[in-house]
């Protein structure tokens, strides 16, 4: 590892449309890609992300849709469910994406859609 770069942890969420295949899709590629150009990150500076997602969505794994994103074929992912919360926001995916960055660099954790009003001071 370079002197220069830091091992750093970035958090982010959405929220798809709906409980099928597709809007999940559209969800989890619209995050990831939100994440990979708001913190200017390269392919290989992305090391692992864990994804939850609410009881509400099992049409499909957002891993499986990641590991397709972008090239990202060689990046650890695992799927984990939320803890369920009565209250919670429906059709919410969650990450914790590990990642190599500059020690400077500032983290810029995307929180889209739904999910917006999470973290509204990371918005």
């Amino acid at each position: 590892m370079k002197d220069d770069y830091k091992i750093k942890f970035i958090r982010g969420a959405t929220t798809a449309s709906g409980n099928s295949v597709e809007e999940i899709e559209n969800a989890v590629v619209e995050l990831i890609n939100e994440l990979i150009s708001r913190n200017h990150l390269i392919k290989s500076n992305l090391l692992s992300i864990t994804f939850t997602a609410t009881r509400d969505l099992d049409a499909c794994f957002p891993a499986s849709i990641a590991r397709k994103c972008n090239g990202l074929d060689s990046v650890a992912f695992l799927d984990c469910q939320q803890m369920y919360v009565s209250n919670d926001i429906d059709f919410c995916i969650r990450i914790m994406a590990q990642v190599l960055l500059p020690a400077n660099n500032p983290i810029k954790h995307p929180y889209l859609r739904g999910a917006a009003k999470l973290r509204t001071d990371r918005c």
